[in-house]
């Protein structure tokens, strides 16, 4: 079973302290998540996803990755991306990728194949007033697709709602999906005002739609905790790998490194035992 940690997302310190935010602290981390049995790494960098330029530095995520490669040199990477915004092309919000497969850094690359209205909540539970949207269209997801082939890295498809699946869809049956994708089931939890809750049926109505596909899948739970919800367990029972981390969880006390033990833990109750980075190379078919 494979093991993903999100490691930071936009969490800061003054939630958890313990969340890593420099580029030393992502290689630490990294590194002590790696040893509990984390196969893929995940991080973003202080450029925000949401009302920046558009642009994201890719030194940051040299500066921490390089270290974490010196002792494990196979290591999987990827790093997050700009949403989208009147005048911010998509060749702009991905060429962070581009820098970073040039470098040899590169492992996955963010595949997010449509537009997310990212809703909150106030304290009563009536939708609180916003308009933070994560925009991609179908041409960003073509672009995000093709750049992947040509880098020859695999691809990390983020599927935050139903719709996305039918962009996967399409790819995969006309037999046009380059290789190394992994499916990526982001439920929303308490906290998000967006995707599928995290039910056991939510689970089977996203895997019912990609049946005929045959490719690996995880499951995450944005705004909520993937264990205590019993969508890692699910997810383990049907045959998935599951992403834990500070980034979807926000938990305001433990620290990555936590969060990776609880999910091993949980996995080899169920006799799983978590894929080592090469083992997680081959399920995945990365090429490179």
């Amino acid at each position: 079973m494979i093991v993903e940690v999100a490691m930071n997302g936009n969490l800061p310190k003054r939630v958890n302290p313990q969340v890593p935010r420099t580029p030393d602290e992502v290689a630490e981390q990294g590194m002590a998540c790696i040893a509990e049995g984390a196969a893929i790494l995940h991080n973003h960098t202080d450029d925000p996803v949401l009302g920046g330029n558009g642009m994201h530095d890719p030194e940051p995520y040299r500066q921490s990755w390089s270290q974490i490669l010196e002792h494990h040199p196979n290591a999987i990477f990827y790093p997050t991306m700009p949403g989208g915004a009147p005048g911010q092309t998509i060749e702009q919000r991905y060429a962070h990728h581009e820098q970073l497969a040039a470098w040899g850094m590169l492992g996955l690359g963010v595949v997010d194949p449509g537009t997310t209205d990212l809703g909150t909540y106030d304290r009563d539970g009536r939708p609180r007033t916003g308009d933070l949207i994560y925009q991609n269209s179908w041409a960003d997801g073509i672009h995000m697709v093709e750049t992947c082939r040509r880098l020859e890295v695999g691809l990390s498809f983020s599927i935050f709602e139903p719709g996305f699946v039918r962009f996967l869809q399409g790819y995969a049956r006309a037999g046009a999906l380059p290789p190394g994708a992994v499916v990526k089931f982001y439920f929303g939890g308490a906290r998000a005002g967006f995707g599928l809750e995290p039910t056991v049926k939510a689970l089977e109505a996203y895997l019912e739609m990609i049946e005929d596909l045959g490719l690996p899948w995880l499951v995450s739970v944005q705004g909520g905790d993937v264990v205590a919800t019993g969508m890692a367990r699910a997810a383990m029972e049907r045959g998935g790998h599951v992403q834990v981390g500070l980034e979807p969880s926000g938990d305001r006390e433990r620290d990555n490194v936590d969060l990776v033990r609880e999910a091993v833990d949980l996995a080899q109750s169920l006799n799983r035992e978590p894929a080592s980075i090469d083992e997680t190379r081959t399920l995945l078919n990365l090429p490179g």
